[in-house]
């Protein structure tokens, strides 16, 4: 009965535990939801924004530089609180942080204010991206590969429903271009809206002025009811689990941990400011160079991110069956192709088309199976996780950024599939690097094989050692009984030749029959002579 009852015990706190985990997971998809809907929401929404402040669309880029800057700094800050402080706990602060900012917003009449509010977003955010996925691998470990997909694909979806929801917010007024284009995750540094959207500004502001709020509204209140969940969740802290799974995978850092996370760093900055260059540039690089229309061109940008989300969400079920690395493989090799085709083969539309959705297909799982690949090979923590946003940010800072400045210097060369095909090269060549870097021993790894051999050869070295004996003993007994055969024969030989000297009814035979009796062990054969014969040799005795 006690072991029935330890094992109920026991079944129940794996139960629990189970159900624990798919809650954390429930949580953390949910926020990713509202971190992609609060990301892209800003760009259907912007003219209304800018009419709110008094300014012009095209004054108003400072509030995405504000954003950004809020983006990095949250990211490094959460990566260090992420490891002092309970993750469920941190996560539901950032998240109330988002809902403050997305209430105020639409009320705000103060391009500072605005901008301020921004930056606190972007802090929020940069919080929430590190932490997710730091919080992730915790609670699944080697486990993580569909977990982690799921959170981004979650991420994906936000993005594509924001744009509808501020369609309806604002009563379908065209003014603004909601084809439900994907944004990434790192999305936190947009292009400044063209001039037909300035033109449509007054008369966003004449029938529209209060309406895009409840958009905001809206995203805000499902944040808060999120970060509530994340509250509970905090009360079964899980703090002390966490540190424990911590201490006890600190002896597994890779050798050269910092260094793999630097490279895993400079391939995140160049993967992610790749997809935003082409998701951003691809309308204008198919109206220019493609000579395609507006409705056209509008419909490529959707076949990227199309794919881009369609392969996020497969990829759900494809990481349970393939390993981060094949993944990544994958990807890069379908990356390095597309780019290829859309560089030197673009003039052609199908290849332009196939190449676009190729291109996007392979850059939706780079991200989440690059995290889960290096948590294979050292421990990544919060400080480590926030390098790998930052990389990413910088990179959808600075990527696009340098193609923009060199279109506008190259009019006539296609800057953007050209970047697509370099950067492509960059991540072919840095991923084997990682690989390689990765995989060098430990040098307790080390240490290990060189005792293990050394007890081997030891072990080794006995054995033949005790067989070397062995056969020494053998071959000692078999020399002796070779020499008590030889001896055996001389006797042999020696008996039959006296025998033969001398004569058959000699007294010698006498003399000899009690030796023979004991060495050859055969007494029958000499003394089994018939009572005749021994009374004869009596009477020949009597008469000496």
């Amino acid at each position: 009965e006690t072991e029935a009852a330890g094992g109920r015990r026991c079944c129940g706190r794996c139960a629990e535990g189970a159900a624990l985990r798919w809650c954390i997971t429930g949580a953390l998809c949910a926020s990713f939801l509202g971190l992609g809907m609060s990301i892209a929401v800003l760009g259907p929404t912007f003219p209304n924004l800018a009419a709110n402040v008094g300014k012009n669309v095209s004054d108003m880029y400072y509030i995405f530089v504000g954003r950004s800057l809020g983006f990095l700094g949250g990211s490094v800050v959460g990566g260090v609180l992420f490891d002092c402080m309970n993750a469920a706990l941190l996560l539901a602060l950032s998240m109330l942080g988002t809902t403050a900012g997305l209430f105020v917003i639409p009320w705000c009449k103060e391009s500072l204010l605005l901008t301020i509010l921004m930056s606190v977003i972007g802090g929020s955010m940069g919080i929430l991206d590190t932490g997710a996925n730091v919080l992730t691998l915790n609670t699944w470990g080697s486990e993580s590969g569909p977990h982690m997909q799921a959170l981004h694909f979650s991420f994906a979806a936000g993005a594509f429903l924001a744009p509808i929801l501020a369609k309806m917010a604002l009563g379908g007024s065209e003014s603004q271009e909601l084809a439900g284009a994907e944004k990434t995750k790192q999305s936190v540094l947009k292009s400044v809206p063209t001039a037909s959207a300035t033109s449509t500004a007054p008369a966003l502001e004449d029938h529209h002025d209060g309406d895009f709020l409840w958009s905001y509204i809206i995203i805000g209140t499902y944040i808060l009811l999120v970060s509530i969940f994340l509250f509970a969740l905090y009360s079964k802290s899980t703090s002390a689990r966490d540190k424990a799974k911590g201490s006890a995978q600190k002896g597994r850092l890779a050798k050269y941990h910092w260094s793999l996370v630097g490279l895993l760093f400079v391939f995140f900055l160049f993967y992610v400011g790749a997809e935003v260059t082409y998701g951003s540039y691809v309308f204008t690089y198919a109206m220019i160079f493609a000579e395609m229309t507006e409705s056209e061109a509008a419909a490529l940008n959707s076949v990227f991110w199309g794919a881009f989300a369609i392969c996020r969400g497969a990829a759900i079920f494809g990481a349970a069956f393939l390993s981060p690395a094949t993944m990544i493989v994958i990807s890069l090799v379908c990356s390095a192709a597309s780019s290829s085709a859309l560089a030197f083969f673009a003039h052609y539309r199908a290849l332009l088309w196939a190449g676009t959705a190729v291109y996007g297909a392979s850059m939706a799982t780079v991200f989440p199976s690059g995290i889960s690949w290096i948590e294979q090979y050292t421990v990544i923590e919060g400080k480590s996780a926030s390098l790998f946003v930052v990389g990413g940010a910088l990179g959808e800072m600075c990527i696009p950024a340098a193609v923009g400045y060199l279109q506008g210097r190259f009019h006539h060369i296609p800057v953007l599939t050209y970047a697509a095909l370099v950067t492509s090269i960059m991540t072919v060549l840095l991923f084997p690097m990682m690989y390689k870097l990765a995989n060098v021993p430990q040098e307790n790894d080390l240490k290990e094989v060189s005792d293990s051999e050394t007890r081997t050869a030891l072990l080794t070295n006995s054995r033949l050692t005790e067989d070397e004996e062995e056969e020494e003993d053998v071959r000692e007994w078999n020399d002796a009984d070779f020499e008590v055969i030889e001896m055996n024969d001389k006797l042999k030989n020696s008996v039959t030749d006296t025998s033969l000297r001398i004569p058959r009814d000699s007294p010698a035979e006498v003399s000899l029959q009690p030796h023979l009796d004991n060495v050859l062990g055969d007494p029958p054969a000499v003394t089994g002579g018939s009572p005749g014969r021994q009374n004869g040799n009596v009477d020949w005795e009597k008469s000496e």
